[in-house]
């Protein structure tokens, strides 16, 4: 409690915004886990009829699946990487997510195409990300007094 008081409202607002940020993000957790579990159930029910093989759906649905679980993969890295949200895992999202697209919706080639170039576009970053060095240099260089 004396840390408390000690604390000045410059360093009290980040700290308050930061637990409210992380309780939204625990309860989006639990939301995403419960719509992963009613995935499962769906692709039961989907796979046990016998009249109707619709592999679309099926890999639709499949497609859902792999978002909520990057989502919910991403909200563990977030607390384990310090509070920060890795770039890579909204390009794997924006990638799952395109190819859904193009699954689920089909039947314009324009579409498809423009889907399939923002797919190449996501990967293309993805390359540049993991060939560029981890570790950025000192840029203390630029700004020299």
């Amino acid at each position: 409690m004396n840390k408390l008081k000690s604390l000045t409202l410059e360093q009290l607002i980040p700290k308050v915004l930061q637990a409210v940020l992380n309780i939204s993000l625990i309860f989006l957790a639990i939301i995403l886990s419960a719509l992963l579990v009613q995935e499962l159930f769906i692709f039961g029910q989907i796979l046990l009829q016998k009249e109707n093989n619709d592999y679309k759906l099926f890999l639709a649905n499949i497609l859902l699946f792999f978002l909520y679980f990057e989502f919910i993969t991403m909200i563990v890295k977030y607390f384990k990487e310090d509070y920060h949200f890795p770039l890579r895992y909204f390009l794997y999202i924006g990638i799952t997510a395109m190819i859904r697209l193009i699954i689920v919706d089909h039947d314009h080639p324009i579409n498809t195409l423009l889907y399939s170039l923002v797919i190449l576009i996501l990967i293309i970053g993805y390359f540049i990300m993991n060939i560029t060095p981890r570790e950025r240099p000192d840029s203390r260089w630029f700004f020299k007094n």
